[in-house]
């Protein structure tokens, strides 16, 4: 049985990976934590991570479960970790966790934000960061169709095919919509989620904030519990990892 638990927080640009979880043939981040895990201490273990992004998908506070035999201290693992890390990723902190601290299970909140460029010329520059939409979009009847969905509800709606969840009930606390210049930002905080979740909520609220449809119609497509009532999901890229909290 190991000798200790560690909460590893870790960002990473997704750009380069097939997401979280390790797959037989292509890159992705939690075989970079795991190799890099291997290089500094010689253990060959298996990370739990807080929740499985996808592909392209980033992250600014994944939360990494560690159970390990290593006797190193905390700020020796975060240093060494970082200086064989990929440059796009990188160990925010390590701290001591306590007993059989599960990283997926022990989470009581998670936060994403979805980015969207709303202006008519590509942002070149952060193309791999946000959901270039050049279409007007606003923002103030996205927050107020968005709110809809904050509660504890069936978001089958907003749930791609091939999750492994046994149901598809979870509890938003909050969805906010907000524009500062040409970038618009949709934060979701929930206590779990679905498979590609957050990028239908954003595929749909468009459909409210381009004028396509009503506000209402969000709170009929979250009751219909198909996906096929629900809009678009969104791209990859303009999704973060915010935070978990515990």
């Amino acid at each position: 049985m190991p000798t200790r638990w560690l909460k590893l927080t870790v960002a990473y640009d997704g750009s380069s990976y097939s997401g979280w979880q390790v797959q037989p043939s292509e890159p992705t981040v939690q075989e970079a934590v795991e190799t890099a895990w291997h290089e500094i201490t010689r253990e060959t273990i298996r990370v739990m991570a807080a929740g499985r992004t996808d592909a392209g998908v980033h992250a600014l506070g994944q939360v990494v479960g560690v159970a390990t035999d290593s006797q190193l201290a905390t700020e020796e693992l975060q240093r060494g970790l970082n200086a064989v890390l990929p440059e796009d990723v990188a160990v925010v902190a390590v701290e001591e966790a306590p007993e059989n601290f599960h990283a997926t299970y022990d989470a009581k909140r998670k936060i994403y934000r979805y980015q969207i460029h709303n202006g008519r010329t590509p942002d070149i520059f952060n193309r791999h960061y946000v959901w270039h939409y050049p279409q007007p979009l606003d923002a103030e009847r996205m927050h107020v169709a968005a709110q809809a969905l904050v509660g504890k509800h069936d978001f089958s709606s907003f749930e791609s095919a091939g999750s492994e969840r046994p149901d598809s009930v979870r509890t938003l606390f909050a969805v906010n919509v907000a524009r500062d210049a040409d970038r618009l930002a949709a934060e979701v905080s929930g206590d779990g989620f679905l498979y590609n979740m957050v990028r239908a909520i954003v595929g749909t609220l468009v459909e409210v904030g381009k004028g396509s449809r009503d506000v209402t119609w969000v709170a009929e497509v979250l009751a219909a519990r198909d996906r096929s009532r629900a809009g678009q999901t969104a791209p990859p890229q303009g999704l973060f990892l915010v935070r978990v909290e515990y």
